[in-house]
């Protein structure tokens, strides 16, 4: 009986000890996914912007929007690559 206890919790602590890595995964790949989500939606909104600005006639005044919508997106990205290292480390 004093075997099987021993193994018990010994099985119980590593399952224990191995949660929170397994989470700071999971949170690591959510991070990624949210910055990747968010950069694509930066993105689109220069996107839909630079639309309406060519619809008007105003080509540079896209070509600005569109920029600004790929430099957003590339902020967003980084931040989501920053969550996700400093959830890997936790």
């Amino acid at each position: 009986m004093k075997k099987v206890s021993t193994a018990s919790v010994f099985l119980l602590a590593m399952c224990v000890l191995s949660a929170p890595g397994w989470a700071g995964d999971m949170k690591a790949k959510m991070e990624e996914v949210k910055g990747d989500a968010k950069a694509k939606v930066e993105e689109l909104k220069g996107e839909a912007k630079a639309a309406v600005e060519e619809a008007k006639g105003n080509t540079v005044q896209a070509e600005v929007e569109r920029a600004k919508g790929k430099g957003k997106a590339a902020v967003e990205k980084a931040k989501g690559k920053v969550k996700e290292l400093k959830a890997k480390t936790e």
